[in-house]
């Protein structure tokens, strides 16, 4: 799902930074940017917008001012150069108040509260940790301060490593700071499963299967107990004789 977005801001280099920042985030969708609040308005009436990235201090109509005459409102972040307007920013019940210069990590970070308020079912989920699920042949993960796509067919197996996961694929190895339940959730359960606390491999990419390890690639993969019954029950599935 995408989220329909505006930029309002007086300075050109800020309009450019969040245009930016917008295309590097999968989920966003920039349908406009004005550069006066006022020229904004007439947009508004003929387009729903699900976000707006608004600045506050501005000539002839201010950004508060002109969030107060919207109607039906949608969700916003205050982008300014003032701190003293945070109080009255949160007011009006603001996702987050950037202050510039802004970093794309914070950027990231107020996009994310944007994404959980509007998807329910993850609405728990930490937004430094989200998987966006496009389609059935692929996700995007969040990898230091992108998200980056992962073909699901690409996928040789995921380990556990600390706080992270390591995807590994035929071409690459992608960090993410992620959970395995998270993960489990968002792959396709006939392609793939977890076969030990710190593994879930992907079933067309096993080589052999000998004393309870799996060989994919050069990695040989432990079953454990704990998993062993899941994963013999769907492999004696998929073996012939």
């Amino acid at each position: 799902m995408k989220i329909n977005c505006v930029a309002i801001d007086d300075e050109p280099l800020a309009l450019d930074i969040i245009s930016k920042y917008v295309a590097k985030i999968p989920f966003l969708n920039l349908l406009k940017t004005f550069d006066n609040a006022i020229e904004s308005i007439d947009f508004f009436k003929e387009n729903k917008i699900d976000l707006l990235f608004l600045d506050i201090q501005m000539d002839e109509l201010t950004g508060i001012q002109l969030f107060n005459i919207l109607n039906p409102k949608p969700m916003v972040i205050f982008t300014t150069a003032y701190d003293t307007y945070a109080i009255q920013g949160f007011e009006l019940e603001a996702i987050d108040y950037l202050l510039k210069p802004i970093s794309f990590e914070r950027f990231l970070k107020a996009a994310n509260k944007v994404y959980d308020k509007m998807n329910i079912p993850i609405a728990n989920q930490n937004s430094d940790e989200i998987i966006v699920k496009h389609n059935e042949n692929y996700f995007f993960v969040k990898t230091e301060f992108r998200y980056e796509k992962v073909n699901f067919s690409e996928i040789l197996y995921i380990e556990g490593m600390g706080d992270y996961l390591r995807i590994v694929t035929k071409t690459k190895k992608i960090m993410t700071l992620q959970n395995f339940k998270r993960m489990e959730e968002s792959l396709p359960i006939d392609q793939f499963c977890r076969v030990h606390k710190s593994y879930i491999i992907a079933f067309d990419k096993i080589e052999s299967i000998e004393r309870n390890r799996i060989k994919i690639a050069d990695q040989l993969i432990p079953i454990s107990e704990s998993y062993k019954k899941i994963f013999y029950d769907i492999f004696d599935k998929m073996k012939l004789g």
